[in-house]
């Protein structure tokens, strides 16, 4: 738990539940273990997908291990024939695939029934603060989602758009299947209107789906608001963290297969800052005084790049906050946005640029 050793009241443990965390148990092992520390993410699919997590592993007794726990393993590790074949070398690797998530429910009211149910379970053994995060499925599942989240009284409701996710399917899918993230969530923003206007309370949102620029978190909090609170963020923070990880091993090469280090010098785009750590990153000396200097040692070079990464992405937000005179992010509003097209300004209903405040121009032109 190195998060609550740093921790300085801002974030939290946030652990995601697939269909086989389910299975096994998790939920009751954090509440056993871990008490009400972390935080617990139900999920409607893998992220903006509609189907679960794939991974690739070359262990054939891992592969195992995984098919015994419920996962879904391809080829089938305890085939004598693929055993054969592993152990020739003809077969290198097995893919491990999530199980789908589905209910026997007939209509959406049967699973937001099923749904509340399970919150209830959840609550009664021990989980305070609940989260769900849905992919980019069609309009009656976002509406579904807003509406469990919103009668479960949930922490928060992810709404994860087609072209997002952090690469746990194939790549086709992941580029290819679902809502664009724009357009689902405009309607995101529409339903949650819908039911705040109806007086029901609508949960904090957050929105993801190939957001990686400052801009990109400008525009998604605005594009929500008032009920977006956060932007979430997949493959942009992962990237800075792997390379990270391969400076680390160069630089650290006793720590280079504990962070599964692939560099075994450091490129010229890297070297070109410096050769030490101190040198690299720059808020190598930012992290240091959060954590203590000593602490240093044990930090992962990933973590600290991660850290340089936010800290660009936060300056940024910072310059779009000032470009539109406002001094804090919740002040953020969809009046700070105007559409570059007419098809944008119909579906996300921001009005085009030239539209934008045209009324308050004619009435300084009729003074």
């Amino acid at each position: 738990m190195h998060f609550l050793r740093y921790y300085d009241g801002w974030g939290a443990i946030i652990v995601q539940m697939n269909v086989e965390d389910t299975r096994n148990g998790v939920a009751e092992y954090l509440i056993e273990k871990y008490g009400d520390k972390v935080l617990l993410e139900l999920k409607w699919g893998q992220g903006a997908k509609c189907i679960g997590g794939e991974i690739q592993v070359d262990s054939i007794e891992y592969a195992r291990f995984l098919k015994d726990r419920g996962y879904v393993v391809d080829p089938d590790p305890y085939d004598p024939a693929v055993e054969a074949a592993y152990k020739a070398g003809a077969i290198k690797s097995f893919a491990r695939h999530s199980r789908l998530g589905a209910t026997d429910a007939a209509s959406a009211k049967q699973v937001y029934e099923t749904f509340m149910k399970h919150i209830e379970y959840l609550r009664k053994i021990g989980h305070k603060r609940i989260t769900l995060k849905t992919g980019a499925y069609g309009m009656e599942a976002l509406a579904l989602a807003l509406r469990c989240a919103a009668d479960a009284k949930l922490d928060l409701l992810t709404i994860d758009g087609s072209g997002g996710g952090t690469g746990m399917s194939p790549w086709n899918m992941m580029e290819h299947w679902g809502v664009p993230s724009l357009l689902l969530h405009a309607r995101a923003y529409e339903y949650a209107k819908i039911l705040a206007d109806r007086g029901i309370q609508v949960p904090p949102m957050a929105f993801a789906g190939g957001l990686a620029r400052e801009d990109h978190v400008f525009k998604a909090l605005a594009l929500g608001a008032p009920f977006t609170k956060l932007v979430c963020m997949g493959r942009a923070a992962m990237i800075p963290a792997f390379v990270g990880s391969n400076i680390e091993g160069v630089l650290r090469p006793e720590r280079k297969a504990q962070v599964n280090g692939q560099w075994d010098e450091l490129p010229p785009s890297v070297s070109v800052y410096g050769n030490t750590p101190e040198q690299i990153f720059v808020c190598w000396e930012e992290v240091a005084r959060k954590v203590g200097k000593d602490e240093m040692k044990n930090i992962p070079f990933g973590a600290v790049a991660m850290y340089t990464f936010l800290d660009k992405i936060a300056a940024g937000l910072q310059q779009f906050l000032a470009g539109a005179r406002k001094g804090k992010v919740r002040e953020i509003s969809r009046d700070d946005l105007m559409a570059a097209n007419r098809e944008t300004a119909r579906e996300t209903g921001i009005p085009f640029c030239t539209d934008a405040e045209h009324e308050k121009a004619l009435g300084v032109l009729y003074w």
